[in-house]
């Protein structure tokens, strides 16, 4: 789909075109809707008073374009209480108005945002951009009828020309976000360890540094609990490498990324029931997030140095597979009594997040793995877990994901809780029973990080979707983490300039 900025006197409408307005609560027409309907002769005022439009977020109203407007449909979006609207309702605007007519065969739809500054209109355009995503490539026998008719948003506002300077970073952000969906969308057998490392090699025309580590690096390293994952499995394991030197200073410590990529998990020996297990294709939404995040750093030339470090497996069971009761020897050198094979993202974050700490000694880092169901028995599908090590960090990430509406919730990491996961026969075990489970998963991540600062944050219960979240986040794959490590970077790990 194609983005446009036009000023406002630029739009005359088309016959195959959908024109979109804001409204704010009451429902209260800004100067644009107010123009439209004074060339309506008033029909968008009737049309409030016989429906129940109130200008609420999330509301919209379409009608057949009244005559006196050059256009197949007109579509008044619903912006919430004038005093509370910010970016994220901005966005909610342009998804609104796509979602309202994407299916309507109209093959335009113009966005009139009157005197909106320019930073909104470039998040109103975002908005229609993310939510026109779709994973459809294996749709061959998909009718024309049942496919989007929009091909151009076309958003005409006050000064376009600024209106896309801010919106290029966006752009960044919107093919980011659709790369890490669409990893987390493909099936296993398109998508395995070595295909994800081939696939995130390509963005070194981003200008990313990829390094692709195969079993056998692995292995001289050390590796033991990352390859005993994986050693189940026909697949080769793959270690990816993303590196991103954006900073002044080109060595100066980065920021760095850790993510949980099983690219299909059965559980292993301890092997998941057959209900349900499609699913765990998205078992690598971590890693998809990671990639994700550095294709945006690269794509907006980010001043900022950062590694992303993949963990890329697949969990089979097999007659090579681990077994329950097995320890293996982590990169760290602290041994690992298996408990369960299907607790198995802790034993390659162990020995992914060592590798990224000693390699690269970073300033802090972040870990993303869709590790346990038990978050989502705690937090429903609207939070991922946050478990922190170091305060102000912790702080850091809950403002960004404030402002960027992917929401995480704060969990403990009491110290109480460490005898749960000590072996009897080995340093420590992957896996403590059913109380506090989410709570023993990262206090078992905590013991491969040193005295950086580090969060661990559990995706599992919003890297997929049953049903939409809302209208920028669709069914299926969201992308959660991108935009939000995205924003984190953006606030407090930049370079500033300096006037």
């Amino acid at each position: 789909m194609e983005i446009e900025f036009v000023s406002q006197g630029a739009v005359e409408g088309e016959p195959l075109s959908a024109i979109a307005a804001p409204a704010f609560e009451g429902p209260t027409l800004t100067g644009v809707g107010e123009a439209l309907d004074s060339s309506a002769g008033g029909a968008l005022s009737r049309a409030f008073a016989g429906s129940r439009f109130t200008g609420a977020k999330g509301q919209s109203l379409d009608l057949i374009a009244p005559a006196g407007l050059h256009a197949s449909r007109v579509v008044l979006v619903g912006a919430g209480p004038v005093d509370a609207f910010n970016v994220l309702g901005a966005e909610t605007i342009g998804a609104g108005a796509y979602h309202a007519v994407r299916m309507s065969g109209v093959q335009t739809l113009e966005l009139r945002l009157g005197d909106l500054a320019n930073d909104l209109a470039a998040r109103v355009a975002f908005g229609a951009r993310i939510a026109a995503y779709r994973f459809d490539r294996y749709m061959t026998r998909e009718k024309p009828e049942k496919k989007p008719s929009v091909a151009l948003v076309r958003v005409a506002c006050a000064d376009p020309i600024a209106a896309l300077s801010a919106y290029e970073p966006l752009a960044a952000l919107a093919d980011a976000i659709a790369f890490a969906r669409d990893l987390v969308s493909e099936p296993a057998n398109v998508l395995y360890p070595e295909e994800f490392g081939r696939r995130v090699k390509m963005l070194e025309e981003l200008g990313l540094e990829v390094e692709l580590l195969g079993e056998a690096q692995m292995s001289e390293l050390g590796m033991g609990a990352l390859l005993g994952v994986g050693q189940g499995s026909a697949r080769e394991s793959v270690l990816a490498v993303l590196t991103w030197k954006g900073a002044a200073d080109p060595d100066a410590a980065p920021i760095a990324f850790v993510g949980k990529g099983v690219c299909f998990d059965t559980g292993g020996i301890s092997i998941k029931p057959a209900e349900g297990m499609e699913e765990m294709k998205t078992d690598m939404g971590g890693a998809a997030a990671v990639a994700g995040l550095m294709h945006v750093l690269a794509g907006r030339r980010a001043k900022v140095n950062a590694v992303g470090v993949l963990g890329l497996v697949e969990n089979m069971p097999s007659g090579e597979a681990i077994r329950p009761g097995d320890v293996l020897t982590s990169m760290s050198g602290q041994t690992i009594e298996v408990i369960n094979t299907d607790a198995e993202g802790r034993l390659v974050l162990a020995d992914a997040l060592w590798y990224c700490q000693e390699r690269f000694k970073p300033r802090a880092m972040v870990d993303l793995a869709t590790l346990t169901g038990a978050i989502i028995v705690a937090l429903g599908h609207d939070f991922a877990g946050l478990f922190a090590n170091n305060d102000p960090f912790a702080e850091e990430l809950l403002a960004a994901s404030a402002a960027e509406g992917e929401l995480l919730w704060r969990m403990p990491l009491h110290a109480g809780y460490e005898k749960n996961i000590d072996s009897s026969i080995a340093d420590t075990k992957n896996l403590a029973g059913r109380p506090g489970s989410s709570i023993n998963a990262a206090l078992f991540l905590k013991r491969f990080v040193g005295e950086i600062a580090w969060a661990h944050l559990d995706i599992a219960p919003v890297a997929w979707r049953h049903r939409s979240a809302g209208p920028t986040r669709p069914e299926g794959a969201t992308g959660f983490g991108v935009r939000l490590l995205n924003r984190l970077i953006a606030d407090h790990y930049e370079d500033r300039d300096v006037a």
